[in-house]
Order: structure tokens, then sequence, then C-alpha cells
């Protein structure tokens, strides 16, 4: 079990209700909410939204995420772009999230370090990789991505045609050297069970967005 449950807000905004202002406010806010609660990584995987836009929303989010921080220091919520290492170099998020089918975190790392955006840190970006399979995490591995996430590790309540990999598939997946984080149909029930397989953390949409994130994140720690 990990010394410390990394957690990772992956977003959604299209659950949230009313027109796409008062979606994008309300994920602000819910931003907001998981960088003040120590959220570590959160994830826009907003994939509908076009580059101008996904530009202006990652912007909006990096300032909600800088205010926390200023409040306070202890605070070191990254922000990450799915797939879109373009819009994350352009609007100065942390990182990016890469599908499985994505390029690979050398190739991220090559164009991060060849941009002349955000002085020397861009030479570094936080780079996490999804994975469905133990083969997959053995290849993320090679490549030394920060982390990878491991799914849909349960049956999903949205998804409930897709075949959980379950606890012992995850078990063989954080053998890896890498931190491997927990994600698919986690909840406060099951999520110690991950935690003892080997799991660095916890990644999920529902149970931070559905949720009050402070009494989550204090739940995840306590395990």
């Amino acid at each position: 079990m990990a010394d410390r449950c990394l957690l990772y807000y992956i977003t959604d905004r299209k659950q949230f209700p009313g027109d796409e202002t008062a979606r994008h406010r309300a994920l602000l806010d819910k931003i907001t909410e998981a960088a003040g609660a120590g959220v570590d990584y959160i994830q826009l995987r907003e994939k509908d939204l076009g580059a101008r836009d996904l530009q202006s929303l990652a912007k909006d989010a990096i300032r909600a995420i800088r205010e926390q921080r200023i409040a306070n220091g202890e605070l070191r919520a990254a922000l990450l772009i799915n797939s879109r290492t373009d819009v994350a170099l352009s609007a100065g998020a942390d990182g990016v999230h890469l599908p499985s089918d994505d390029i690979l975190p050398s190739e991220v790392r090559r164009i991060w370090a060849s941009c002349d955006v955000g002085g020397p840190a861009c030479e570094h970006p936080c780079i996490a990789v999804s994975c469905h399979r133990r083969d997959e995490v053995d290849r993320a591995q090679s490549q030394s991505p920060n982390f990878a996430v491991f799914a849909p590790v349960f049956e999903k309540h949205d998804a409930p045609g897709a075949s959980p990999a379950g606890l012992v598939a995850l078990q063989q997946a954080c053998e890896a050297k890498i931190p491997v984080l927990a994600l698919g149909g986690v909840s406060l029930k099951n999520a110690a069970a991950c935690l003892r397989a080997g799991a660095a953390g916890i990644a999920a949409i529902r149970l931070f967005q559905e949720n009050k994130i402070e009494d989550v994140v204090r739940a995840l720690r306590a395990l």
C-alpha cells in the first residue's frame, strides 16, 4: 500500500446541469474545491471541446488552482490536459494525460523541451498514461511517465457493458516500478481494496465530482 494515497480528479463538465456557461462555472468551482482539498492531480478531460475553448477553460482552471496555491503554500495540485499537448503548452498546464493509443511520453517530452513557453520548467511536464492491461503498463513503464492509470477496475454504473479488469489484474499491474492509480467504479467502499492490491492512489470522476471533495480526500487518506 502506498505511504500516501495519490488522488486524481478527472473532470466531466457535462455531468453538471444548465447551459455551457453554467457548466463552465460549475466545473471551475469543482476544480477550485479539489485543489483546495489537497487533490494531487486534476485532468481536464473535456474531449468534445475544440482547441480554443479547451485552452480558455484550461487557463481559467490554472488561475483557480494558482489562487489556492497562493492561499496555502502546501497545496500542489497539478493540472493535466487530456491528450492535447499543444493545448497544455499554450495554456501553461503542468502536463498531459495520454490515452493508451496516444503518442509516447518521450515524444511529449521532446515537444515540451523544444517549446519556448514557460522557461526552464517547460522541460519537465507531468505525464500520466492510461492503461487497461498489464502489458500496457509495462510499455508505459519503459517510457518513465510520472504515473499510470489502470482502468476499469470495477464495473461502472454508466458503462455496464465494459468488462472490469478486477483486483487481481490491478495487483499485477501494480507490480510495475511506476505508480499505478486505480480508476473505474472506485468508491469509498472499495478504495481500500485497490490500495491493498498495490495501487498508489485513486483516480475518479464521479467520486470527486458528485461529493464534497474535502470529505472524500479525508476518507481516502485515512485508509
